[in-house]
């Protein structure tokens, strides 16, 4: 007899995410074990497995459901603005996308590769469906850019969104919008100056 869900079975799913995000975060993905992740989220051994059958998936759901709202929210950026505006909305709507969800972020920064090839593509597809947007607004930016160059200057970019949960403190003197405001400005008149 196939056991019957509860009533609260996706918000308690939500809740083992957001542990098991936090732990592999804190000790890495070989650290944190399936036992530590029961307990935190007060489940036994046995609960967590109906809940998720291994941590590689567990990994694959932390990975897909944090991408799925990036791309949401990337997509939500209205498409008819002026190509600086755009670019400035873009950021600033990643960055708040980012608030809160350091520990999903480093997981996706360093344990993908613990994932299955095609769980690994399919994370990387909704990666690209991300940068796309931003891809865009740079070659209507500049558009001298060469093709081979398009790729560099757009990584260039994520790479200075993508480490700030590094080292950004919320409670300093810069708030996240303002810095968001201070990488557009860096990133425009850098890829002005670009031939």
């Amino acid at each position: 007899m196939a056991r019957i869900r509860a009533h609260d079975y996706d918000d308690r799913r939500r809740r083992i995410l957001e542990i098991a995000a936090a732990l592999i975060a804190e000790h890495g993905f070989d650290g944190a074990s399936m036992s530590m992740i029961a307990a935190r989220a007060s489940l036994s051994k046995p609960g967590l497995y109906h809940y998720y059958d291994s941590k590689e998936a567990l990994l694959f759901d932390i990975l897909h459901s944090h991408l799925t709202a990036l791309r949401a929210t990337i997509a939500a950026v209205p498409g008819d603005l002026a190509p600086e505006a755009r670019l400035r909305a873009l950021i600033q709507a990643l960055l708040a996308a980012y608030r809160d969800a350091d520990d999903r972020h480093k997981a996706q920064i360093n344990d993908l590769p613990r994932l299955p090839r095609e769980q690994q593509q399919a994370i990387k597809a909704i990666e690209r469906d991300i940068i796309a947007p931003f891809r865009e607004v740079i070659a209507a930016l500049n558009p001298r850019l060469e093709p081979h160059q398009l790729t560099p200057v757009t990584m260039s970019l994520f790479g200075i969104l993508n480490w700030q949960y590094t080292w950004f403190q919320a409670s300093g003197r810069m708030s996240l919008e303002d810095y968001g405001e201070l990488v557009a400005r860096l990133f425009l008149d850098g890829l002005k100056s670009l031939p």
